[in-house]
């Protein structure tokens, strides 16, 4: 059995560093001496630029909500669950330099539902948008009567309801153990809640969401390469690095934890250095797959020509030195940019 919580959200970071496992006297020092500098630091690192970058998604459709559309709607609430995401990296971070958990079983529960909460239902979002832009290309003389503020209300509560039930049992198996000397923030060892995780990690956070941009942006791709516009060609680069970005960041680490429940299930042998390897895989595959986060904004957000014009106006009143790389960019942006573009993305 592994001796991590193959769980996404609520690692015991104090068994990472675990000698004295009971199936095999295995060493984990440079494990150890490794996760203690890695983490915080790519932790800290994805806190502050996914805070920076989702905060001012929110800040600029919060400011213009008067003109906010079902788009909009999708981006906003994207870059709030990353938001949600990022603010319980902190916690996290303190929990692998002290190598305890000092804030208590309620906020154990918390900080892990709202850590897997804010992961789904960042992953749903983008689902959404995917299939309003999928709709607005294909079918808009259908659905362009649908697409109202009412419908993004709805479809928005369905969305954060889906997310909430799918990361309930973080919220109820998750808990604060004494151990010895050490208190962990960490989930039951019960092997159901075990198996539903990696399950809905895999199937909900990876399998499906891929599955829906391959469909979708198949079938967009050619008749966006008919149509009669001159940046065309830079559309179908950006579907086609939305799709290479979201599975080479979350691929590694579904296949990671896929192999922890194997290595679990006894389906396939191990011994000291597969467990090695297969702990820093998934420390490694985690943090890169945190990362994600930062890049929706620029991904989804800063390549439309509205919403940087917005962006630019809003840091400008923010940053009076600003004004002159505002001017720049917006006539920058508005030159590289099309009714194409900005349908697909704004």
């Amino acid at each position: 059995m592994s001796d991590y919580n193959s769980s996404m959200t609520t690692y015991d970071y104090s068994s990472y560093y675990d000698e004295n496992t009971s199936s095999a006297p295995c060493t984990y020092a440079e494990m150890r001496d490794f996760s203690l500098v890695f983490l915080p630091t790519l932790y800290s690192l994805v806190f502050i630029l996914g805070f920076t970058g989702n905060g001012l998604v929110v800040c600029v459709l919060v400011k213009h909500r008067n003109q906010t559309n079902l788009t909009d709607i999708c981006l906003f609430n994207l870059a709030l669950s990353d938001l949600l995401f990022v603010l319980t990296l902190p916690f996290y971070t303190r929990y692998i330099v002290v190598s305890r958990w000092d804030f208590g079983d309620f906020m154990c529960r918390v900080v892990s539902g709202i850590h897997q909460a804010g992961f789904f239902s960042s992953i749903f979002f983008m689902v959404v948008m995917t299939l309003d832009r999928y709709l607005v290309i294909m079918h808009a003389h259908r659905v362009g009567q649908y697409r109202t503020m009412k419908a993004g209300i709805v479809l928005t509560v369905f969305v954060w309801m889906l997310s909430l039930c799918v990361s309930l049992p973080a919220f109820i198996f998750t808990n604060v153990k004494n151990e010895s000397d050490m208190v962990t923030c960490d989930s039951t060892d019960d092997e159901v809640w075990q198996d539903y995780t990696v399950f809905t990690t895999n199937v909900l956070g990876l399998l499906i969401p891929l599955l829906v941009m391959v469909v979708c942006y198949t079938r967009i791709i050619p008749t966006l390469v008919n149509m009669r516009t001159a940046k065309k060609h830079r559309v179908v680069k950006l579907i086609i690095s939305i799709v290479t970005v979201f599975f080479l960041f979350w691929a590694p680490y579904n296949i990671s934890i896929f192999l922890n429940l194997l290595q679990r299930k006894d389906i396939i042998s191990t011994d000291c250095t597969w467990d090695n390897n297969s702990k820093l895989s998934t420390i490694v595959t985690e943090t890169l797959a945190y990362t994600h986060c930062c890049l929706n904004p620029i991904i989804y957000a800063f390549v439309g020509q509205k919403f940087m014009r917005r962006a630019s106006q809003l840091l400008k009143k923010w940053v009076p030195f600003s004004s002159t790389y505002s001017s720049s960019r917006r006539s920058s942006v508005a030159s590289k940019s099309s009714d194409v573009t900005s349908t697909f993305i704004m």
